[in-house]
């Protein structure tokens, strides 16, 4: 039986009954844009985070993209962020006309280094754009210090981090807005694209809701400044409505998952991703380091096991962002980390057994090496 780092069938097959009916209450509801369920699904979504306004989208990459030029982000303006993501997160800032800067990541979490932050501020800077990456939060206290005094707005990336927290205070309610992504791998997934951008500014939220629609008023159909078709799906969003009232399990069993890597893998010489104290740690994914990382990877195919490498390509070494300027060795952990880490199976449905099987394929490939 081969083994991937993501595979849904599982859940999918436990909670079928629930994921038809969701199916058939849009079908038979009479309104399949912007009904009950995109409502429903963003008054619960905000609710569960805590704040005033969710605003569905079609996807994480324009929950990004709308969420910045809500904020007022646009040409000539420069957002900071981080390389070591995926290349969404800057396609989303490129997309709105304003250019990315990139900090480099710590070595021990491979979260944004905020210690690098005010040095890359400049009069053109306008966002702090973090990515809570891999299913924890960057450290927000001091980005958010340093967006006050410099007048910046804050935008988390939250597209893994799905009921991540930071001490009491959850992923995506410390800046002034945050997007997420409901791609069908993440904590909380639909069955195909889908994303929202959450806030408690009711002008952000009321640009938002403009910018997913055309630029129109949903009622009026009156258009302030041309945008898109950005709208979430209805019958996502009542699939979403369904699975989030299971999203702490789903997170606790993603727990357990990494609990048992945790056990398995603990006297090898992989170097097994560390929870920043005080975080709270979802687990997107289960992201592991080891020198000899593509060797691996390779001899693990003889076991029926593939993985996958998050990420493989620092986002400012593609071609596309090559005219950023940014020359080989400027971004040093970032480009090291992209050579030795990889992902191990990591969902909440993974069963034991199964996971025993790639611990075991782990430990046998590492002894050889």
């Amino acid at each position: 039986m081969t083994t991937r780092v993501w595979d849904y069938l599982a859940e999918y097959r436990a909670e079928r009954a629930d994921i038809l009916d969701a199916v058939e209450t849009v079908f038979e509801s009479g309104q399949l844009v912007l009904g009950a369920s995109v409502r429903g699904f963003e008054e619960e979504f905000a609710a569960y985070h805590g704040v005033d306004h969710c605003v569905g989208v079609d996807n994480g990459t324009n929950a990004i993209k709308l969420g910045l030029q809500a904020l007022g982000v646009g040409p000539g303006d420069e957002v900071i962020t981080v390389s070591n993501t995926a290349a969404p997160t800057v396609v989303a800032i490129d997309s709105t006309g304003a250019t990315p800067v990139f900090v480099d990541v710590r070595e021990d979490d491979f979260l944004m280094d905020t210690s690098q932050i005010e040095a890359a501020v400049t009069e053109r800077t306008r966002c702090l754009l973090p990515v809570h990456l891999y299913g924890q939060c960057v450290d927000m206290a001091p980005l958010k210090e340093i967006a006050v005094r410099h007048g910046l707005v804050v935008l988390e990336d939250c597209a893994q981090a799905h009921g991540a927290r930071q001490g009491d205070t959850m992923a995506g309610t410390t800046g002034d807005a945050a997007a997420f992504s409901f791609y069908p791998t993440k904590v909380l997934g639909a069955y195909g694209d889908g994303g929202a951008t959450i806030t408690g500014d009711a002008s952000v939220a009321a640009r938002l809701r403009r910018l997913r629609y055309y630029g129109m008023d949903e009622r009026y159909y009156t258009l302030e400044t041309p945008a898109h078709n950005s709208r979430l799906d209805e019958l996502h969003a009542e699939i979403l409505r369904r699975k989030l009232r299971r999203l702490d399990t789903y997170v606790k069993g993603r727990r357990a998952v990494a609990e048992r890597y945790a056990d398995g893998l603990a006297d090898t010489d992989l170097v097994l991703p560390r929870t920043v104290p005080g975080n709270e740690h979802v687990y997107y994914v289960y992201v592991v380091r080891h020198p000899r990382r593509d060797a691996v990877i390779e001899r693990l195919k003889a076991h029926d096991v593939h993985l996958n490498i998050s990420y493989p390509w620092p986002v400012h070494t593609m071609t596309g962002f090559a005219h950023l300027g940014y020359a080989k060795g400027s971004l040093p952990v970032t480009e090291a980390l992209a050579g030795e880490i990889f992902s191990l199976p990591m969902y909440p449905s993974l069963a034991p057994d199964l996971q025993d099987k790639v611990i075991q394929a782990v430990r046998e490939v590492l002894a050889t090496l």
